[in-house]
């Protein structure tokens, strides 16, 4: 990886996916692993949550993007990661709307601050 940046690594829907790949971050590591999930009605939890993991191990990722949706599936998976990178962003997919309520990076990172860090 000298002289090569990080990947972005994207967990979603297929027209989350479909975005991300037509604006090019479809890429093979090595062994063939692809940095990204498409998921799909018959994808189980599972698979998910091992997708999720091994992008945790992966040393050429950076940025892992997961629909909200989906990261509420594997919820304790992503509270129990405590590194900075890869960084995990929940974003939002057609169908479901973004609830900052829910997202457990969002609220970990409020709760490093208080009001006064901003005057």
């Amino acid at each position: 990886m000298a002289g090569r940046g990080k990947l972005i690594a994207v967990i979603g829907d297929e027209d989350t996916c479909t975005g991300f790949l037509l604006g090019g971050i479809g890429e093979l590591n090595k062994n063939r692993k692809p940095n990204f999930l498409v998921v799909e009605k018959d994808t189980s939890i599972t698979e998910i949550e091992e997708t999720f993991k091994s992008f945790l191990v992966r040393n050429d990722i950076g940025i892992i993007l997961i629909n909200q949706f989906i990261a509420e599936m594997i919820r304790h998976a992503i509270d129990a990661h405590m590194e900075s990178i890869p960084a995990v962003l929940e974003i939002p997919s057609k169908e479901h709307p973004y609830d900052a309520s829910k997202d457990s990076i969002l609220r970990r990172a409020k709760g490093m601050f208080s009001a006064e860090d901003f005057r």
